[in-house]
């Protein structure tokens, strides 16, 4: 995989991490160009429907579920924690996810206002791609049930996964598009904002129930660039503070 230049966004776009307020106009006249728009899946372009605290404990246990969620406020990554078990027990575990995984596509729901945003993306030429920890058969799912379709769309059969940039950085390579020309958009620090601050992206946040608002939030390594509460904010956003030329 071609190695694209890490790029950090300029310091003019930087926007208080803890305001939900998406009007503040950058000091500077110049606007950064954007030419592609990357999606998480669940929470962002879908209503979350998967019971991620009973498949924790279902995978974990309920005390080293308990312990991690303690020693972890910003997340449990259940991927990276079974990344080192024994191939057996490595196997069973997948098998929970897969199986929690297909009782969520049932449920599934778009997110209100992603199929707003994505036409409009569509209507300026702003390329659309998508990263997921879910597997592969709930991309393919999404993209025949709601009729959208991003390229390329990476689910955890890529690896690695984020939190780490590679996938980010392979979908900048596929483009043919520096990161900092890029916004990824997700609803968790410790993987969406994470890749795309690693990467060079631009990082947009979405915090429906203002979870990350809280005290212990203040000081996280990873501070996205902007924060919204729904997808429709991310339209005005993307007009207000940035070149849409393709």
């Amino acid at each position: 995989m071609p190695f694209l230049p890490i790029f950090s966004p300029p310091h003019s776009f930087l926007r208080s991490f803890s305001s939900m307020s998406t009007s503040v106009t950058p000091s500077s006249s110049v606007k950064a160009r954007l030419r592609g728009v990357v999606f998480d899946m669940d929470g962002t372009l879908t209503v979350p429907a998967i019971d991620f605290p009973a498949m924790y404990k279902a995978v974990l246990g309920e005390e080293e579920y308990l312990w991690l969620q303690r020693h972890n406020p910003s997340g449990i990554d259940i991927l990276q924690e079974i990344e080192n078990w024994s191939p057996g027990r490595q196997r069973k575990a997948y098998e929970i996810i897969a199986d929690y995984e297909k009782q969520g596509l049932h449920r599934l729901q778009i997110m209100p206002g992603a199929s707003e945003l994505c036409a409009f993306l569509d209507s300026r030429s702003i390329r659309r791609g998508l990263i997921t920890k879910n597997m592969k058969a709930a991309v393919d799912f999404f993209h025949l049930q709601f009729g959208i379709t991003f390229s390329p769309a990476l689910s955890r059969e890529f690896r690695p996964y984020k939190p780490d940039p590679s996938p980010l950085l392979h979908i900048c390579s596929t483009w043919e598009v520096q990161p900092n020309e890029v916004m990824i958009i997700g609803d968790d620090l410790k993987d969406d904002v994470a890749c795309g601050k690693r990467a060079g992206a631009f990082t947009c946040l979405l915090d429906e129930t203002r979870r990350y608002g809280s005290a212990e939030y203040e000081h996280v390594e990873h501070k996205p660039d902007y924060k919204v509460s729904s997808l429709a904010e991310v339209h005005s956003l993307l007009q207000a503070d940035f070149d849409l030329t393709p």
